[in-house]
């Protein structure tokens, strides 16, 4: 057997991050359980890999976003002295900004990838390195000229169509799941959206406005992928969504997506950069968009100070929130700041979640009952049936098992025909929240975890 080649890349990355054998193992071990996979990797393991054996790819992958992670920047498969990816396999894709990368063209190529499952997307990591990006991404994109385009002259009824399929799309979304026609809305990502965003236009705001609506199915796909439990590929979309936004120069659209890739790394609990998100997200909505809107921000950014450890500033950004919604009572809110639906109600529900960061889990749990009874009924049935198991969690956090599992009862009445990795999620979360007060032989508690069984069997 010939005798291997030590990886010195790979061993002076690893000095670089101050990281021994068994640190290295363990961090890709938890970037792999973010993607719902088990690698059984250890200190030995690495240490085969620095003297010149070469990781399956999933370890691979694994062990290029750990070290990302550790040292503040993309790492590559590249920089760690391991063989490229599969031609049209590379991980990366989606993971940069600037004004020599085409958002569209970036973007047909994750829809594609989506469309047809390909794991080297659908399984990619949540990146670190790339969650920074936005934040320095202030230059607009280089303007894309009528003279470099083909095809038929776009005027306002294409864009009006898109309009509507888009919110018909999103409308589905939340009242089915992410997963409910998610192929079929990739498709159409990149066989309709995409290809008008090349065409010729009438005007430019015409093209301006197909741009901003290419950023919000951008931004839908990325919560579909969000909802599936697929993170890196979220974030990609998002990554696309917010380049779009920026081209488009619609005011408030770019802080918007920055303000949802704020809220995704808190739900992952990576906090890094989600303050800095949300800052930035509402500073540059700050003035440009209807005070119902405004309010959307100041809520994330309350969220990302209270996650922060910022309380007195996190209650004055609830505050804030209530009064841009007092403020601007009737104004016309833009279309993809309507993402979940009304502000009100985002903003009741958002309330809740800072509230149980602070701590504070009777009033969380009043909070999230609001949000859920004030969407009218037959809407929005994910994020109520959410609401209503957050709002079960903040009662059972109080002692109030009986009152938590009605609460409980009354989210999975909102989640039959939900198609949502989220909901099975927060379903198999009551089974476990469960599962001491039905040893203690508790009658409700028993009932309501026939009831969960039966629904993760079915779905």
């Amino acid at each position: 057997m010939p005798k291997r080649t030590p990886n010195t890349q790979l061993k002076d990355l690893l000095a670089e991050g101050k990281l021994t054998y068994e640190s290295t193992a363990r961090s890709v071990r938890a970037v792999a359980a973010e993607l719902g996979e088990h690698l059984q990797t250890n200190k030995s393991a690495v240490h085969h890999w620095v003297h010149g054996a070469v990781p399956d790819e999933p370890a691979a992958r694994c062990l290029a976003e750990a070290l990302s992670r550790r040292l503040g920047r993309r790492v590559t498969l590249n920089d760690l002295g391991l063989p490229s990816p599969t031609p049209g396999e590379d991980d990366s894709i989606g993971l940069a900004l600037g004004p020599d990368q085409d958002a569209v063209e970036v973007l047909m190529t994750i829809g594609e990838a989506d469309v047809h499952r390909r794991r080297f997307l659908t399984a990619s990591a949540y990146s670190m390195a790339a969650a920074v990006l936005p934040l320095g991404y202030v230059k607009e994109m280089a303007e894309r000229t009528a003279a470099a385009r083909g095809g038929a002259v776009i005027g306002a009824a294409e864009v009006s169509a898109v309009r509507d399929m888009v919110g018909l799309f999103a409308e589905m979304d939340e009242r089915l799941g992410g997963q409910h026609a998610r192929a079929a809305f990739a498709q159409y990502l990149i066989s309709d959206i995409a290809p008008l965003c090349q065409a010729r236009f009438r005007n430019d705001d015409l093209r301006c406005q197909m741009l901003s609506l290419a950023s919000s199915a951008a931004h839908l796909a990325g919560w579909k992928a969000y909802d599936t439990g697929e993170q890196g590929l979220a974030q990609r979309y998002y990554l696309q969504s917010f380049a779009l936004a920026v081209e488009s120069g619609e005011p408030g659209q770019d802080g918007f997506v920055m303000r949802t890739m704020s809220q995704q790394g808190m739900k992952l609990h990576r906090p890094e950069h989600c303050l800095d998100l949300a800052t930035s997200g509402l500073a540059r909505a700050h003035g440009q968009v209807p005070a119902r809107a405004q309010a959307l921000f100041h809520i994330t950014h309350a969220h990302a100070l209270a996650k922060t450890g910022q309380r007195r500033q996190a209650v004055a950004e609830i505050d804030a929130a209530r009064a841009a919604l007092d403020t601007g009572r009737g104004d016309q809110v833009p279309f993809w700041a309507l993402a979940w639906g009304p502000p009100e109600a985002t903003v009741v529900s958002r309330t809740a979640k800072v509230l149980e960061d602070l701590g504070d889990h009777r009033r969380a749990s009043q909070y999230y009952a609001h949000a859920a009874a004030s969407r009218p009924a037959g809407t929005y049935a994910r994020i109520v049936a959410l609401d209503l198991v957050a709002a079960a969690e903040s009662q059972l956090k109080q002692g109030s098992v009986e009152e938590a599992c009605t609460t409980w009862s009354r989210a999975m009445d909102r989640m039959d025909g939900v198609a949502s990795a989220r909901t099975r999620k927060a379903v198999r979360n009551i089974r476990r929240n469960l599962a001491p007060y039905r040893c203690r032989g508790l009658r409700c508690a028993a009932d309501l975890d026939e009831r969960a069984t039966s629904f993760l069997t079915r779905v």
